[in-house]
């Protein structure tokens, strides 16, 4: 079972909608609980956005979400990660530019198990360990099998419940993909990321980007 625990307020009305772009049927059970009652005119909107642009090692920077235009607060990122090199993959910086933030933004991290709240690249006794807590987890690791699946990827949330990263005018969010070389030196990486940004704003938001094809969605 998947299970949504955000709060969604509407003013007037409220559709969800699944599509399976699989070829074959598919069964779908599910249940929403609403309640109906007031809620005040300057109540923030719910917003996810989903993204998964193709690998680019050119780039050094993942951008996670852009073109935030309003007032809200950012609660929360997940992060699917194949990392397509050897070595350390997560030494890049997550980055939230805000309320006119140019190249320096107003909060820089530290690197990316950092942010998740791990720490020491998630290795323990030289294997990467699994956590799961309220706010913030390395929830899966999928290892290589000796065949078809070559890579390892990695499954990681925040939630920014009990400190939220509010904005008055815009938000901008990005995390490096940076692992490291030998003798200390950066590598720009190239891996395959998917993610979801979710925060709330007032209305009316900026149009979301084009969702990827079927194709450009396949794990591979």
């Amino acid at each position: 079972a998947f299970n949504c625990y955000w709060q969604m307020p509407f003013g007037k009305k409220c559709k969800i909608t699944i599509e399976n772009i699989d070829v074959k049927p598919t069964r779908l059970y599910y249940q929403v609980d609403y309640t109906l009652t007031n809620i005040p005119d300057d109540a923030a909107y719910f917003h996810a956005q989903f993204r998964r642009p193709a690998p680019d090692s050119k780039k050094e920077a993942y951008t996670i979400v852009d073109n935030i235009q309003g007032k809200g607060q950012f609660v929360g990122t997940f992060l699917a990660w194949q990392v397509n090199n050897g070595g350390w993959w997560g030494e890049g910086e997550i980055k939230f530019f805000m309320d006119g933030d140019k190249e320096f933004p107003t909060i820089c991290g530290t690197g990316a198990e950092d942010y998740f709240c791990g720490s020491y690249n998630f290795d323990v006794g030289g294997q990467y360990k699994e956590f799961s807590t309220a706010y913030s987890g390395l929830h899966q690791v999928i290892r290589p099998d000796g065949t078809y699946n070559a890579n390892t990827r990695f499954g990681l949330y925040r939630w920014h419940i009990t400190d939220p990263i509010r904005f008055d005018k815009d938000l901008r969010v990005t995390i490096q993909d940076l692992g490291w070389r030998s003798e200390g030196r950066y590598l720009k990486q190239g891996s395959d990321i998917a993610s979801v940004a979710y925060w709330y704003q007032s209305e009316p938001h900026q149009a979301f980007p084009a969702l990827p094809s079927k194709d450009d969605l396949e794990v591979r």
